[in-house]
C-alpha cells in the first residue's frame, strides 16, 4: 500500500498532487487605509484653602462653601466642601468633599482625585483618587452643570479636628481633574502638486526672446543673440573668453570661425535647456558629428557625451567610417572602439569598405586601418569574443572589441 504523499508543510495529499508545485494564486490587490483611535486625559489642578476652619462650622447639613471656579480641559469646576455634611442623617459626624462641573456640558467624562494635604511636613496626605481605579470602573460622567464626584463621608469630623489636616485653624485640599479627551487620527490624504522643474525651458525662452543678451555671435551669414553670464558658467572656454585675464568682457560682438550656423545654434540651446535642441531629435548623424566636434571645442562635456551616446546608435555602413574619424580627432575612446566593432564583423566589413568614407579614412587616417586590421584579426581567431565587454569600460551597454582598451590605445594579440 503506497503512503500519501505529503506537502512542504507535511500535509497528506490522498490524491497523489503535491501542494505547492505551482505558486499560489494571489487574490486580489487590496489598497489597506489605517486609523487610530487615541482617548486620554487633559489634567488640571486646583488648591483650595478653608481658613478658619472652625467658624464654618453650624451651617447645617446640607450647606457648603465652594471654591472659585477653575478650568480643566474646556469646562470649568468647582470644590463644594460640607463642614456639617451633606446627609441630614449623619448628624453632622462627617465632612463631605465633592468635585462639581461649574460650566455647561452634557456627558462630560472625566477623572478625579480629592487629597486632603498633611500640614505637619510628613506628607502623609489623604488621598481619594479615581485614577488608579479607571481600567475598573472607567470615567465618570457627569450629564449637566452642577453634576458632582466625590464623598458624602469624606472624613470623620472628630478625627479630622484633632488630626495635622488642620494647622491654625486652616485646611487644605487639593482637586485634580482629567478630562477625557478622544481624538481619531488618519494619514491625511491631502497634497499639493508640484509642477516639475522648468529652469531650462524658462532659460531657453530667454535665449529665443534675447532679452538681456549682450552679446552677439557672427557664425557664418547668421548671427545669434547670448548673454555672457549664461554662457560663462555653463563652458569654460567662454568664461576665459569673456571674464578670463585676457578676456574681452566689454565685447558686444564674436565671430565664430569654422562652424556652421544651425551647429552653433544646436549647442547654444544645449547650453541653456541641458538639453539636445528639437532639431537634433531626428536621427543626424552629421549633425551630431559636428555638435560633437563643437562640445569638445567649448568644453561641454555632457554634451560630448550625449553626442557619443547619438551616434552609438546611428552607426551603420554609411556613416561608421566618419564617425570613427571623429572619435579618434576627439579622444572619443568608447564611440571608437564601438565604431571598431561595428566595421570588423564580417557581414558589414564589405559595405563598410565600398563607402567614400572608407576611402578618407585611408589617406588621412591609416592608424586607424591599423586598429581596425587588429580588431578584424580578433574576430577572424575567435569570432565569439566579439560580444564580451573588453578592455575595462566603465560605461554601461558599451561592448569594447579585442585589440581596444577603454581609453582606445591597441592592444597586442595573444598567439
Amino acid at each position: 500500500m503506497s503512503r500519501p504523499e505529503t506537502d512542504p508543510i507535511g500535509v497528506a495529499r490522498d490524491d497523489g498532487s503535491k501542494t505547492g508545485s505551482s505558486p499560489a494564486k494571489r487574490g486580489p490587490q487590496l489598497q489597506v487605509t489605517q486609523s487610530r483611535c487615541v482617548s486620554e486625559t487633559v489634567n488640571g489642578s486646583h488648591l483650595y484653602t478653608i481658613k478658619g476652619y472652625s467658624l464654618s462650622k453650624g451651617m447645617g447639613a446640607g450647606k457648603y462653601m465652594s471654591s472659585e471656579a477653575f478650568t480643566v480641559g474646556g469646562y470649568q469646576w468647582a470644590i463644594y466642601f460640607y463642614p456639617d455634611g451633606k446627609n441630614p442623617e449623619d448628624g453632622a459626624l462627617y465632612v463631605s468633599a465633592f468635585i462639581a462641573l461649574a460650566s455647561d456640558g452634557t456627558d462630560v467624562r472625566a477623572l478625579f482625585e480629592l487629597t486632603l494635604l498633611d500640614q505637619s511636613g510628613k506628607d502623609k496626605h489623604k488621598v481619594h483618587s479615581h485614577f488608579d481605579r479607571a481600567l475598573e470602573s472607567g470615567p465618570y460622567s457627569l450629564k449637566y452643570k452642577g453634576s458632582m464626584w466625590g464623598y458624602k463621608r469624606f472624613f470623620r469630623r472628630s478625627a479630622l479636628e484633632t488630626s495635622d489636616y488642620i494647622k491654625d485653624d486652616c485646611l487644605a485640599m487639593r482637586c485634580t481633574v482629567g478630562v477625557v479627551r478622544t481624538r481619531m487620527e488618519a494619514p491625511r490624504q491631502l497634497s499639493v502638486a508640484v509642477p516639475r522643474p522648468d529652469m531650462g525651458g524658462c532659460l531657453g525662452k530667454l535665449l529665443e526672446s534675447g532679452v538681456g543678451a549682450d552679446v552677439v555671435f557672427d557664425v557664418g551669414e547668421e548671427s545669434f543673440r547670448a548673454h555672457k553670464l549664461i554662457l560663462a558658467a555653463r563652458s569654460p572656454v567662454f568664461r576665459a573668453q569673456f571674464f578670463g585675464l585676457i578676456g574681452d568682457r566689454n565685447a558686444a560682438r564674436a565671430a565664430v570661425a569654422d562652424m556652421e550656423a544651425a551647429v552653433f545654434k544646436a549647442m547654444l540651446q544645449y547650453i541653456y535647456t541641458d538639453e539636445l535642441p528639437e532639431t537634433a531629435a531626428e536621427p543626424s548623424a552629421v549633425l551630431f558629428q559636428h555638435l560633437l566636434a563643437a562640445a569638445d571645442r567649448y568644453g561641454l562635456d555632457r554634451l560630448k557625451l550625449l553626442c557619443e551616446q547619438k551616434l552609438c546608435g546611428e552607426i551603420s555602413p554609411a556613416t561608421v567610417a566618419a564617425t570613427l574619424a571623429v572619435a579618434e580627432q576627439h579622444q572619443c575612446s568608447q564611440l571608437k572602439a564601438a565604431c571598431l566593432k561595428y566595421a570588423a564583423i564580417p557581414a558589414n566589413l564589405g559595405a563598410v569598405m565600398q563607402t567614400e568614407g572608407f576611402g578618407h579614412l585611408e589617406e588621412a587616417c591609416p592608424s586607424l586601418l591599423s586598429d581596425l586590421l587588429e580588431t578584424i584579426a580578433v574576430v577572424e581567431d575567435d569570432p565569439s569574443q566579439m560580444p564580451t565587454k573588453r578592455g575595462g569600460s566603465s560605461v554601461q551597454g558599451l561592448d569594447l572589441p579585442d585589440g581596444v582598451d577603454a581609453t582606445g590605445r591597441r592592444l597586442r594579440r595573444r598567439l
